[in-house]
């Protein structure tokens, strides 16, 4: 019985260590594709015209760039924003902070890193758009939206 348990420590004690050295390794990696990524960041105003979680196979994207995307990744359902940068329509990827925010059918400045959005100019976080919603609601209060905007337009036919 203590030589099983001595056993089981062991592999859980080598595992345990082996998951740290795993996540220092990751996270190292991961810090330098990011100061790749705001180094190479170039902003562009684009206009959205779709935006779905699909997957990257699925797109309409280079082969050469669908070679390097790893394995596992190619399976996994990614955000794709389709948007006309210039005179040519393409297919992106988009940073999964960013894709919930992103109007559709509307022109909007991002940071581009290649293929890749990484950010939104005068994006809102989770929170300032809850707290945004409320003020609306609070704002319109009993009277409902057309009462609101027909006090609205009065105000602006006075001056």
């Amino acid at each position: 019985m203590l030589d099983i348990l001595i056993i089981v420590f062991v592999v859980v004690l080598a595992l345990a260590v082996g998951l740290y050295f795993l996540n220092r390794w990751a996270s190292r990696r991961m810090s330098d594709q990011q100061e790749a990524v705001e180094r190479s960041k170039t902003t562009a105003s684009i206009y959205v015209i779709d935006k779905k979680k699909d997957k990257i196979t699925n797109a309409n994207l280079p082969k050469a760039i669908v070679d390097q995307i790893p394995k596992w990744s190619r399976i996994m359902k990614m955000p794709l924003v389709k948007a006309k940068i210039g005179p040519q329509i393409m297919t992106l990827i988009c940073d999964a902070k960013v894709f919930p925010v992103l109007p559709v059918k509307k022109t909007v400045k991002v940071d581009l890193a290649g293929l890749y959005i990484v950010g939104m100019k005068g994006m809102k976080t989770k929170k300032e758009m809850a707290d945004l919603r409320k003020a609306r609601k609070a704002g319109a209060g009993a009277e409902g939206p057309r009462a609101l905007h027909k006090r609205l337009l009065s105000r602006f036919r006075r001056g």
